[in-house]
This record gives C-alpha cells, sequence and structure tokens, in this order.
C-alpha cells in the first residue's frame, strides 16, 4: 500500500514537471496554431507577402498608457488584442519590423513624444486623458494612426498595413484620371459669363497624397508609371481608348471606372438651355468581363427613396445599412451615402473573376427609363410597376485574371476627312500602310522595325499587345458619377472669410477608401476586414427578433381592429336608435359593440403578454444553458476522462495481478 501510494506521488510529480517543461519549450518556440473563429490571431496572405518585400526596416512605435486606473476594462482587452496581431507582424516581418512599445504616462517623455508623432489622447467617460495609437515610419517618411479604436477593430489590419505601404514607397503614387469633366477647375467659366469653377473637393484631397495626372480623352496607351487610373464618366470614349484601359489592366494596372446612365452634374448647352450631358459605359470591356450596364435605365428604389412627401425622389438613393457592404475594407466604415440617378450592373463574372458587391438597391427596386428620373413625388411613381425584388448592384469589384476584350488586336483608328472631303495626313507612315486596318502582326512589326534601327524609345511606344494578364488584378467598378461632385458630396460655406468644407455624406468616405486601397501595394486590394473579438449571441437576437415581430404584429393586429370599431361605433352614432339617451349614451347594439371591442383587447393583451413571458423564459434558459456549456461542460468532461482513466487503470492493474497470481 505503501508502495503505491509513493509510485502515486511520483506520477503526480512527473506529470507536473512534464507540464512546466512543455509551457517552457512551448514558450519558446515560433509555431503557433490559431484554432479561433476567422483567425482572429492570423496575418492574411496578403499582409504576408507586403512584409517579405520590405527592402529596409520599417519602425513602428506603439504608444499605450498602462495604468489599470485610468485605463477602462474594454481598452486594455482590447489593447492586449493589439498586441497580439503586432507580435504576428513581427514574426512575419522579422528584422525588417522595429516595434517600440512606449508608456506615454501624464509628464513623461513618452507623452511628448506620442504628441510629437501626432498620436492623439482619448478621453474616457471620467475625463482621464490614455494613448492608443502608433507611428510607423521609414527614414523620413511616417504615417501615424493617431486613435486605435476597439469600434475599427475589423479593419486593424489593413490600417497597420496599408501604413507600412506608404512609408515603405519613397516616392508618391502617380493617379491617372481620364474624363472630358472639368474636375481640376474650369478657368474657361468665367470667361463665359459663369461663376468661376475651383477644383472639386475629391481631386483637391487627391492632390494632397498622391502625384495627380489628367490623360486626354482620346489616349491611345495609358503610361506605364500611373499606379491608379481612374476614369470618371467616359462619355463617347472612343475603342482605340477603350483598348489602352485594356491593355492597363492586363499589364496590371488598378482600374476604378465611374460611368453614369444620365450624370445629372455634366451640364451641357443644349436646345432647352443647359441639360444632362449623355451616358457613359464600356461596353468593349464589361462585355469581356461578364457584366453589363444598360445606358437607357436607371434603378428605383422606394426603400432608399432620398427627399420626403412631394419631393421624395426614388431615383436619388440615401443608402445607409445593407445597402452597403460591411465586410469590405473601402466600405465597411462608410456611414451612408448618396448616388443620384445610378445605373446597375448585371451578369455574372466570366469564368476566372470573382465579384463583390460594395453598393446595392434594396429589393423595392426596379429600372426606370432615364427619360423619366427626375420626377418626383407621385410622378415618380407613376410608371413603377411593383418591386422586383432584385438588389441590384450598383458598384462591384472584380479580381482575378482578366482577358482581353479585342481578341482581334488593336481596333482600326477611323480615316479623318478634311472639308473636301479627302483622308488627313496621318500621323506616321507606318499608320498610313495600316490604314486598311490594324492587327497584332501589324503591331509587332512596328516593333521589329523600331528595334532594327535601334529607335529604342520608338518601340518602347508600341508594347507588344497582350490577350491576358500574368497575374491576379482588382478593377471596380461604379455605375453613378455624380455621387463625387460637390454638390452631392460636400456643403461649402464662408466662415470668416474662410471656405469651410464640410462632407454632407460618405461620399468622398467611400472615394478615398477606394483611392487608398487601389493605389497602395496591390495586396492591399485583397485585404478583407478581420474578424472581431467580440461575438453576439446571435441566436439570442434571432428570438428577440422573432419575438419582437410577433409583438408588432399582434399590435398592428390591435390597432387595425380598433380603428374598424371607432369607425363603426361612428356610423351607429349616425344610425342611433330614436330612443337612445340624449345625453349621448349608446344604444343596446353601441354597447355590445363596444363590450366586443373591449373583450378582443383583453385578449390581445393577454397575448401579448404571453409573447413577452415566453421571449423572457426562451432567453433566460438559453442563456443558463450558455452558461452552464461554457463554465461547467469543460470541467465536466476533464473530470469524466479523469475518472474513466482511473477506471481503466484500476481494471488493468487488477487483471495483471490475477495474472501474476495465477
Amino acid at each position: 500500500m505503501k508502495r503505491t501510494f509513493w509510485y502515486s506521488s511520483l506520477g503526480v510529480a512527473l506529470l507536473i514537471v512534464a507540464f512546466v517543461l512543455v509551457n517552457l519549450l512551448m514558450a519558446r518556440t515560433t509555431v503557433r496554431l490559431d484554432l479561433t473563429q476567422g483567425g482572429l490571431f492570423s496575418l492574411s496572405e496578403a499582409t504576408r507577402n507586403v512584409l517579405h518585400k520590405l527592402k529596409e526596416p520599417v519602425h513602428l512605435r506603439y504608444y499605450y498608457t498602462r495604468n489599470d486606473a485610468t485605463v477602462p476594462i474594454q481598452v486594455r482587452v482590447f489593447a492586449k488584442r493589439v498586441e497580439d496581431v503586432l507580435a504576428e507582424y513581427k514574426s512575419a516581418a522579422g528584422d525588417n519590423l522595429i516595434i517600440e512599445k512606449l508608456n506615454p504616462e501624464p509628464d513623461s517623455d513618452a507623452e511628448d513624444q506620442a504628441t510629437l508623432d501626432g498620436v492623439q489622447p482619448q478621453v474616457t467617460q471620467t475625463g482621464e486623458h490614455f494613448f492608443l495609437g502608433m507611428v510607423i515610419s521609414q527614414a523620413d517618411r511616417k504615417s501615424a494612426l493617431a486613435s486605435i479604436d476597439g469600434n475599427r477593430e475589423s479593419l486593424l489590419e489593413y490600417d497597420i498595413t496599408r501604413a507600412i505601404t506608404r512609408v515603405a514607397v519613397k516616392d508618391k503614387p502617380v493617379v491617372g484620371i481620364l474624363s472630358p469633366l472639368p474636375l481640376a477647375g474650369n478657368p474657361m467659366a468665367q470667361m463665359m459669363g459663369q461663376p468661376p469653377q475651383g477644383p472639386q473637393v475629391f481631386y483637391s484631397q487627391l492632390e494632397q497624397d498622391y502625384a495627380v495626372k489628367m490623360l486626354p480623352m482620346d489616349s491611345d496607351s495609358i503610361p506605364g508609371d500611373i499606379t491608379l487610373l481612374l476614369v470618371v464618366h467616359p462619355r463617347n470614349i472612343s475603342e482605340r481608348t477603350e483598348f489602352a484601359l485594356d491593355q492597363y489592366v492586363l499589364r496590371g494596372g488598378r482600374l476604378v471606372a465611374f460611368v453614369d446612365p444620365l450624370a445629372y452634374f455634366d451640364q451641357r448647352p443644349g436646345p432647352m438651355g443647359m441639360m444632362p450631358g449623355g451616358p457613359s459605359n464600356l461596353e468593349r470591356l464589361f462585355k469581356a468581363w461578364g457584366v453589363s450596364m444598360d445606358s437607357k435605365k436607371v434603378v428605383l428604389d422606394l426603400e432608399n427613396a432620398a427627399g420626403n412627401g412631394t419631393r421624395t425622389m426614388p431615383t436619388v438613393l440615401a443608402l445607409d445599412g445593407n445597402s452597403i457592404n460591411r465586410t469590405d475594407v473601402s466600405t465597411s466604415s462608410v456611414p451612408n451615402m448618396l448616388i443620384p440617378m445610378a445605373g446597375a450592373f448585371v451578369g455574372t463574372p466570366v469564368q476566372g473573376l470573382t465579384e463583390t458587391v460594395l453598393l446595392k438597391t434594396s429589393k423595392q427596386s426596379q429600372l426606370v427609363d432615364t427619360a423619366d428620373a427626375s420626377k418626383q413625388g407621385r410622378e415618380a411613381l407613376r410608371g413603377f410597376t411593383g418591386p422586383s425584388g432584385i438588389e441590384y448592384a450598383m458598384a462591384v469589384k472584380l479580381s482575378g485574371r482578366f482577358k482581353t476584350a479585342f481578341p482581334e488586336g488593336k481596333p482600326v483608328e477611323p480615316i479623318k476627312l478634311d472639308d473636301k472631303g479627302k483622308p488627313l495626313a496621318s500621323k506616321s507612315a507606318a499608320d498610313a500602310s495600316k490604314a486598311g486596318g490594324a492587327s497584332r502582326a501589324g503591331d509587332a512589326a512596328k516593333v521589329d522595325d523600331a528595334a532594327k534601327s535601334g529607335d529604342d524609345a520608338k518601340a518602347a511606344e508600341v508594347p507588344a499587345v497582350l490577350t491576358e494578364s500574368k497575374e491576379d488584378n482588382t478593377v471596380v467598378l461604379v455605375a453613378d458619377s455624380d455621387f463625387l461632385n460637390d454638390g452631392a458630396s460636400v456643403s461649402i460655406q464662408d466662415i470668416l472669410g474662410r471656405r469651410v468644407i464640410i462632407p454632407s455624406n460618405g461620399n468622398l468616405s467611400f472615394f478615398i477608401g477606394l483611392v487608398e486601397q487601389m493605389a497602395g501595394d496591390p495586396a492591399l486590394a485583397r485585404l478583407s476586414s478581420r474578424a472581431v473579438a467580440t461575438r453576439p449571441l446571435t441566436v439570442v437576437k434571432r428570438m428577440e427578433t422573432e419575438a419582437t415581430q410577433a409583438y408588432l404584429g399582434k399590435l398592428k393586429s390591435l390597432e387595425d381592429s380598433l380603428t374598424q370599431t371607432k369607425q363603426k361605433i361612428a356610423e351607429l352614432e349616425r344610425l342611433r336608435s330614436p330612443g337612445g339617451d340624449a345625453k349621448g349614451t349608446f344604444s343596446a347594439e353601441q354597447q355590445a359593440e363596444v363590450d366586443s371591442f373591449r373583450q378582443k383587447a383583453v385578449a390581445m393583451r393577454r397575448e401579448l403578454k404571453d409573447v413577452r413571458k415566453d421571449l423572457r423564459a426562451d432567453t433566460e434558459s438559453l442563456e443558463f444553458w450558455t452558461k452552464v456549456v461554457n463554465i461547467a461542460l469543460m470541467p465536466l468532461l476533464v473530470a469524466i476522462a479523469g475518472i474513466g482513466f482511473a477506471l481503466s487503470r484500476r481494471r488493468h492493474n487488477e487483471a495483471k495481478r490475477a495474472a501474476a497470481l495465477s
């Protein structure tokens, strides 16, 4: 017996030592296993690619006030998750990422350094200040996350990765703009008797962070230094320019196209004064990608209609809630948008491309003719035949391997004629020899001729025609251009002689988010929002929603019954019997009707009480069993496993002793 006791004690001691050694060993190893839903503690492959491409070390200073008396508990828990994410960044980047953790307590050097770095203090409900932010730098380039908020946890990885890509690039990314609209201002407007027109606000914001280059609408090629190309309302675009866009995308260039069936702010002279310009489309490219937009239709959405009463315009959409994609990084933090007279993308992307819908209508929508787009109130609903039940996409992101929309090669350049109907001189003899048609073989011959003559510059002007992209790329399509205009996105006020710009909605936020995502490292376009640590009780919420719907249904039934009874009582008042009391007492028939209603009301209230009671009972039961599973189940399983192991070992030992005695 004494021997068994010592054997058992020794076994327990060995288990404790083994447990400690295993923990020490695992603490020193770099192997990590993330079993959380959504990979809460893991970095995406896109971020890892960004970190692996770093050529020089990036310095990250993390500011967090470590004071339990000042910082709320929820912030302390969130800050720990931020540090876990930073540990993953360090593990993936190695020596190319230097992380410095600072504690900016009041009146400390770290607090002064945080202020110099642009990290802003946050204020608690009790008025206490604390810091939670970071600054990322490389050489003289710096990008600050001034205030990290737990509400933006899903975008934490995107924000950090974007900041790293910003400082890792020495020169500003070049953003090209192809548009017939005077986005940079119209200096000729004053000469035509119109008010002077400055640049659009979104254009001015672009110039602050990017090198902006305007391209002519008849461009035959897109310069290779352009990181992102914005095509804004390309009305009357030529096939040769569309071919240039096609080749730009196949080369790996990123494209955001804003097409529009009815550009309200593209005002042009017409027979009845200034009128909206014509539609814009990229039909050839859209067809090759598997999507299309009808240039003669705009979306009408009753649920998202802007305005009210007689000024309601169901073709001007005030989007929020489910109409805005909350999982994509470009739209997840956009609160709302105002989209005037937009088109709709339909169709299924071709094989090799995937589609992400960024903006969509409700199911209470329909496509209507552009001629009816400006109608308001009841007049706007005359042509409405009923909801389509379709959530039309107004902005989509296409990702994957793109194929050319011009398999036959470069389109033929139309021959221009002079006043006498004779062909104008072509730009070059080579072009003249190809007046009958251009082809891939002809273009290749031009390259060969230029190379033979030793003219490398001329050869570079005519790159080989591509038929498919070598790597995955991303293109964003938006079926509206008016939402970018100052008239739909901002309110401009003159306060004390200063021009103050106040955003009217999330239009500019959506645009800037797209540009930041698309103009940065290509990996940013593939980043999606992270999972968050907060796990709402979705089953409880669904039960509450169902009970609430039942409650509202009962309430509506009660109100309808009340209205009908009042109408019947009013009718009975008009037909009061001659024997009724002059002071207004009810006749027997009226009293019976009132009694009937009161009985219905009592029964309905009893049913409502039952609904609320059932809701509380189901919720409390669910919460109870959730606590049982989370708190008691695991210890119970461990205890059962331990008892089972002990019983099994005891039987084994008894069988062993019995065998020895025999």
